[in-house]
């Protein structure tokens, strides 16, 4: 379709008189971005949904429109004002507790990586994993599926196998120079990306 027929099928099916051929050349080569309302009318226009038109999303604001939901939808649904999540996704910082964030994850379809991500829980996660590792993995299995709202079954691979890695670094820490004189740099390094080590083993999540 040409920039005058997209420009058209927005302003005449989609409200937004103000969109003429230019915005679309803009958008096309990438010199201005569409608002969320205008990206979704432009989606509309084109007969595909939001996502297809963008790139991975990564905040807030991008997920929602990525699944086509409202504003209004995800407010109702995590029991916050609308102008309360408004001003979330302006400043592009989830400020909801526990039970708002598992709700927003549920209304978005948000995969675990982006869950965690966006509600700012990676700190929590990597209590947790570091927890498993240095200790017994089965007793953590339950808070850290509870996290990512993940099924306990799909979580125990992944942790079996990091707790090995893991004691498997601190025995070789051990067994160098004859004992407990190494640095134990390795086993740092890896508690430090641990949650990168973490979404590595899930398989769609690297």
């Amino acid at each position: 379709m040409a920039p005058g027929h997209v420009a058209y099928g927005m302003r005449a099916s989609f409200g937004t008189s103000h969109i003429s051929p230019e915005h679309v050349i803009a958008w096309e080569r990438g010199t201005h971005v569409p608002s969320a309302a205008e990206l979704t009318a432009l989606a509309g226009a084109l007969w595909c949904q939001p996502s297809e038109l963008m790139g991975a999303p990564s905040t807030l604001l991008e997920h929602r429109i990525a699944r086509g939901v409202s504003a209004e939808d995800v407010a109702r649904a995590t029991g916050l004002a609308l102008d309360a999540y408004t001003r979330m996704e302006e400043a592009g910082l989830w400020t909801g507790d526990k039970r708002q964030s598992v709700k927003l994850g549920e209304v978005l379809g948000l995969p675990p990586r982006d869950f965690i991500a966006i509600t700012r829980l990676e700190d929590d996660l990597a209590r947790l994993l570091t927890d498993a590792v240095s200790t017994r993995w089965q007793a953590h299995i339950r808070d850290i599926a509870k996290l990512v709202s993940m099924e306990r079954r799909d979580l125990k691979s992944p942790l079996s196998a990091m707790h090995q890695e893991y004691q498997g670094l601190m025995a070789a820490t051990l067994s160098r120079a004859g004992g407990a004189t190494a640095s134990g740099e390795d086993g740092r390094r890896y508690i430090e990306n641990i949650v990168d080590h973490f979404w590595a083993r899930l398989p769609g999540s690297a």
